[in-house]
């Protein structure tokens, strides 16, 4: 453990808020950047998706024309238009854009913050694994955002755009609506890609193991797929396009969990045998 002195329960409530307050200082200044820089956030990158120039769209439209197949992805225009129906609609898109923004840019020093709140707390060891964890989860929370951006959002908004259910109704979607699905898509992702980070810890802990893991693929398949069918629109492609990459994260969980337990292990056995020898 730390060497430092014992804090009371105040004084670590105190050295929390600190962290915090640094935490979101550095969200909104990032925000502040995102907010400068709207035409590029707004134009280039949130409404990308609903421009069938997007690269998903044509990599889907390439795929589809290999295998000589008509499909929805290629040519023409989706047809929705996004509009703001409130007086501070736009200004309010702004402003929780450039904090959702800063949230995701800032996110690996909001990771560091936490760390270091609870690393005192840790062993030697553990706390010299600092960088490799802060390194590794914020890989895998931006590769979870892009994964979110370039294939869940699209597949979303080009099902929902094209969805009707009479000629006679036009699709106008608030700005409100089109955000909030992008914004779920992409941090829904990002926090589904931490898995193995989280099973990580809680192998540490002792709740779970590699063999309550394994026993449980056939529900974790189930609970997959359901997170899969919110996320995603009621299509069985897109929903399997979805679910590999986190049915691949579980499995890869299951093998950090039975590295934890045999290193766990190790130590243990390692720790036992002075005192068997005594015996």
């Amino acid at each position: 453990m730390s060497p430092k002195k014992e804090m009371s329960f105040l004084d670590h409530l105190e050295e929390l808020r600190w962290h915090l307050i640094r935490s979101v200082i550095a969200i909104v200044l990032v925000g502040v950047v995102a907010f400068i820089f709207k035409d590029f956030i707004f134009d280039k990158i949130l409404f990308g998706p609903k421009d069938k120039s997007f690269i998903t769209y044509r990599f889907l439209c390439e795929v589809a024309q290999l295998f000589g197949t008509n499909s929805h992805f290629c040519g023409g225009e989706l047809p929705f238009r996004i509009q703001s129906r409130t007086v501070a609609g736009q200004f309010s898109a702004h402003m929780w854009t450039s904090i959702l923004a800063g949230f995701i840019l800032a996110f690996p020093y909001v990771l560091y913050q936490f760390w270091s709140f609870v690393s005192p707390g840790l062993y030697e060891k553990e706390r010299s694994t600092a960088r490799g964890f802060i390194f590794v989860a914020s890989s895998l929370f931006f590769l979870g955002v892009v994964f979110g951006y370039y294939l869940v959002t699209p597949l979303s908004i080009n099902f929902l755009g094209n969805y009707s259910v009479s000629d006679q109704i036009h699709n106008d979607f608030d700005i409100s609506s089109y955000i909030g699905l992008l914004r779920a898509s992409v941090l829904a992702t990002g926090i589904m890609f931490e898995l193995p980070i989280i099973i990580y810890f809680l192998t540490k802990i002792g709740l779970v193991t590699p063999k309550i893991l394994a026993k449980n693929r056939k529900l974790a398949l189930v609970i997959v797929l359901s997170i899969s069918a919110i996320i995603t629109p009621p299509d069985i492609a897109s929903q399997i396009i979805v679910s590999i990459p986190i049915i691949v994260l579980y499995e890869v969980s299951i093998f950090i969990s039975k590295f934890v337990t045999k290193s766990q292990q190790k130590k243990d056995t390692k720790e036992k045998s002075p005192l068997e020898k005594i015996k």
